[in-house]
């Protein structure tokens, strides 16, 4: 199916999206795109559709010709703190931030935002699978986060990372059970199951 490109005709609208939201490990990422009017790709849709070889190669084709992108990570502690969906909202709020163009409008995947900027904005279920901007947004947010994942695999390369990007896979979980957490953890996540009791 051809993806919209955008849910506005507004020439200045950014699509908005996060990764990592269920992970046990490292940030939640978010990135905010705004793409020009003449922009069409029939390989973009939701980045949890497409291999990660798709997402690598479209990666620079966004940020070749988008007229402005940027992306954010919101850290463990952060999310600790102020929980998971905070976290994604501010991740959001911070990409939009890092726009070289101020958008005036702002279509969000998913069903929860705070107001940005007194800008007008709508959230949009499975948003990444219908508007250019917001595939675009979820493609970049998973490529940047991923490659953030590779990086700290190589400081911590025991949860293999790189390969479950911090997903609650059984390997991710072993290893926790068996190496105890790293400071990469959401230490307010649930890390293993209820039987196995981890000291924190």
């Amino acid at each position: 199916m051809k993806l919209k490109l955008s849910f506005t005709s507004n020439p200045l609208e950014c699509g908005t999206d996060e990764a990592g939201r269920g992970c046990l490990a490292g940030p939640v990422t978010a990135a905010a795109v705004i793409l020009p009017e003449t922009f069409e790709n029939l390989m973009m849709n939701d980045s949890k559709q497409l291999s990660e070889d798709r997402r690598n190669f479209l990666k620079p084709i966004i940020e070749r010709d988008a007229v402005s992108f940027a992306f954010a990570h919101v850290y463990p502690e952060e999310i600790d703190e102020i929980n998971i969906l905070n976290a994604s909202i501010l991740a959001m709020h911070k990409a939009i931030g890092g726009l070289k163009t101020v958008p005036t409008f702002i279509s969000v995947d998913g069903n929860r935002f705070k107001p940005f900027a007194d800008i007008p904005h709508e959230t949009i279920i499975k948003g990444d699978s219908k508007h250019l901007n917001i595939a675009a947004a979820s493609i970049l947010a998973k490529t940047n986060r991923d490659a953030y994942m590779c990086q700290i695999h190589e400081e911590f390369p025991m949860y293999n990372w790189r390969q479950n990007k911090g997903y609650p896979t059984k390997e991710h979980r072993e290893a926790i059970k068996k190496y105890g957490i790293t400071p990469y953890h959401r230490k307010t996540f649930r890390l293993l199951p209820h039987q196995l009791h981890l000291p924190l």
